[in-house]
């Protein structure tokens, strides 16, 4: 199979989001995102990031996290117990990018999927048929994220309501536009600006209108970034 290096300028791999911006976009408290990217009292991050001082997470870090984020939304996610679960992921990879970044690494999405899942699932004593909707959370999870030929992650769509297969996938995260923030999928409208012209009063009919999108469109660009709000 045909595998791609990222280059040392490649947008994924550089660093990029605070973990107040990787909390926000995954809807997942940035003390949680902290411990998972820096680690604490003695135990080990569970990804690597590109920069520690001050702490700053890459695209591929982002979609690393919106995969664990997806299992923690419907179980309590254990560090040191999905640890092994990760290692096991790495002992089985098949080159440097897999190793590096096991949660989204193309093993994960075949046959090492089953084995993950067996491997937590022991380890947390889940029933069957709760590993059976583990596998169709993390498989959610996983389609929300395109990949290049070589199979490293290009777009992220993140959940903009709740981690659920059908969940509208209105909003993407692609490191090549706008500086990697949150737009409208096939646009460059970030949604941070249809956000704050809300805020500022302005209706979600009226936005449709002058951007020329659908309300739902609208609607899912303020859920992105004021969840209470829509």
């Amino acid at each position: 199979m045909f595998r791609q290096k990222l280059t040392e300028n490649d947008p994924r791999s550089l660093p990029a989001y605070t973990i107040m911006e990787v909390g926000h976009y995954l809807s997942v408290p940035p003390a949680t995102i902290r411990y998972w990217s820096v680690g604490r009292n003695g135990y080990a991050p569970l990804i690597e990031v590109p920069r520690h001082t001050p702490t700053l997470l890459s695209f591929l870090n982002l979609t690393e996290l919106h995969v664990l984020a997806a299992v923690r939304r419907r179980y309590q996610v254990n560090m040191p117990s999905i640890r092994q679960a990760i290692d096991y992921l790495v002992r089985i990879a098949d080159n440097p990018m897999d190793r590096c970044h096991p949660l989204i690494s193309r093993a994960l999405e075949t046959d090492g999927l089953d084995l993950f899942i067996k491997q937590y699932g022991q380890i947390i004593n889940i029933s069957k048929s709760g590993q059976i909707a583990m596998r169709e959370i993390i498989s959610g999870a996983l389609r929300r994220i395109d990949r290049d030929p070589a199979g490293i992650p290009i777009k992220l769509f993140p959940y903009t309501r709740s981690a659920l297969p059908d969940s509208p996938a209105r909003v993407i995260i692609d490191p090549t536009i706008s500086a990697g923030r949150p737009v409208l999928a096939g646009t460059g409208l970030a949604t941070e600006l249809i956000a704050e012209r809300y805020k500022a009063g302005e209706s979600i009919s009226d936005l449709a209108t002058d951007y020329e999108r659908t309300e739902e469109d609208i609607e899912e660009a303020i859920r992105c970034e004021l969840p209470i709000a829509a």
